[in-house]
């Protein structure tokens, strides 16, 4: 008989839920296949929280201000400080056009940054949307739709064809079912999942029907620590190395000019206190690159654009730039980043029967094929047709005998 835990201990991952025969499951869950009454429910809600994932919540005026913080936008405002406050002298006004005109690019820079990464940067609001919003589950000792958030360990739920699952749970007794696991291991094609076998949040039902015990839920699903891991990753590229690398540079050497400009055109040449002023926000203003983080942040966000209408998380801007630097891109044989949706590329098809050509192969391959199942393959091969109604055109199917690795064959 398994030892008995709390539920603070099922909560910090002490047991291993997904390996344990399932009636140690029940009762390390302190649960039956009768489900959860509302009220335990509520109180395991308070222990396990709600089923979604956390959104990281920061403040829009910080971060709007946090694109000002760095060494070249320091020098920026530096000039932009001396030219109205210390360049009022010999009865001349501050100079305001230098003043407009360098807030204004920091403004127009900060902008286009802070409005990009806002879109395209919250990945777990993004990875939420792959996620069940209701499901079927067995509370009281009745069966009702709820909203996915209140699941806990311990509930039973339902899965069947088209559901998306709502959280981790491992599967009970009844017949196997296909799961479509793509959104995260980027396999195409469905797994059989059998009684006993763990199903994952945000995977999707594509065959049957059975009940499951939830086992976790929110960060503490194998989905949800995926969008933690993407959500708090914050090391700094080498862009941004780079950028902090040219103003450091920028400041030391605008720093030693001015300093060398200070000693020669006082003490030595005793210029007016206005005209010396003007020469140093000359040096100042022209010492650095000031378009430069516009025109980063232009190019940034055009691509950030593109990549998101692609479906792409973009998390930061400058990540663009160093996936544009890669030479080779290592990826596992699951194709994480293939689109999952199989086609079929018709000049590959070889025919070696005579008389008959490769529309009349495909046809036959269609024909060989089933929707109702929701079978990847079967779709692809259906959908490559003109009319998917011509698979069963003029047919009548007597009996269907299903693909198997030992023949290979269907009839």
């Amino acid at each position: 008989m398994a030892k008995a835990i709390s539920l603070e201990e099922i909560k910090n991952e002490t047991v291993d839920l997904e390996k344990i025969p399932i009636e140690e499951v029940f009762e390390q869950l302190k649960c039956t296949r009768e489900g959860l009454s509302s009220d335990e429910g509520a109180n395991r809600l308070q222990i396990f929280g709600p089923n979604k994932l956390e959104e990281k919540k920061e403040s829009k005026i910080l971060k709007f201000l946090g694109f000002m913080w760095n060494p070249l936008s320091w020098v920026m405002e530096a000039a932009a400080i001396m030219a109205i406050a210390l360049a009022n002298g010999d009865g001349k006004p501050p100079d305001w056009q230098d003043f407009v005109g360098i807030v204004c690019l920091l403004v127009i820079n900060s902008t286009i940054s802070f409005i990009e990464e806002n879109n395209a940067g919250n990945a777990a609001a993004a990875l939420m949307a792959g996620l069940a919003p209701k499901t079927k589950v067995l509370r009281d000792g009745r069966w009702s739709e709820q909203e996915a958030s209140i699941l806990v360990p311990g509930d039973i739920i339902s899965v069947k064809l088209g559901d998306i699952v709502p959280a981790d749970a491992r599967l009970l007794e009844g017949d196997p079912l296909k799961i479509d696991q793509s959104a995260l291991t980027g396999e195409s094609l469905p797994v059989t999942k059998n009684p006993g076998d763990e199903v994952f949040s945000g995977s999707t039902c594509k065959q049957g029907e059975l009940e499951a015990v939830v086992i976790a839920t929110g960060v503490h699903t194998f989905f949800g620590k995926a969008a933690h891991l993407v959500d708090s990753t914050n090391n700094v590229g080498h862009f941004q190395k780079v950028l902090t690398a040219i103003g450091n540079f920028c400041i030391c050497s605008i720093a030693v000019g001015m300093l060398v400009e200070i000693v020669v055109m006082y003490p030595i040449q005793h210029r007016k206190y206005r005209d010396g002023i003007d020469n140093l926000l000359v040096l100042l203003i022209g010492g650095i690159p000031i378009a430069m983080p516009t025109v980063l942040s232009v190019t940034m966000a055009i691509g950030s654009h593109r990549l998101s209408q692609q479906g792409a998380i973009t998390k930061r801007m400058t990540a663009i730039e160093e996936m544009a630097g890669m030479d080779v891109l290592c990826s596992d044989k699951t194709g994480t980043l293939t689109l999952n949706k199989l086609s079929v590329d018709k000049t590959l098809v070889e025919v070696f029967a005579k008389g008959v050509d490769k529309e009349h192969v495909l046809l036959l391959a269609a024909r060989a094929s089933r929707v109702e199942n929701q079978d990847a393959i079967d779709a692809c091969m259906v959908g490559m047709l003109a009319d998917p109604k011509e698979a069963r055109a003029g047919i009548r199917e007597v009996h269907f005998l299903p693909f198997n690795p030992v023949d290979k064959e269907l009839l």
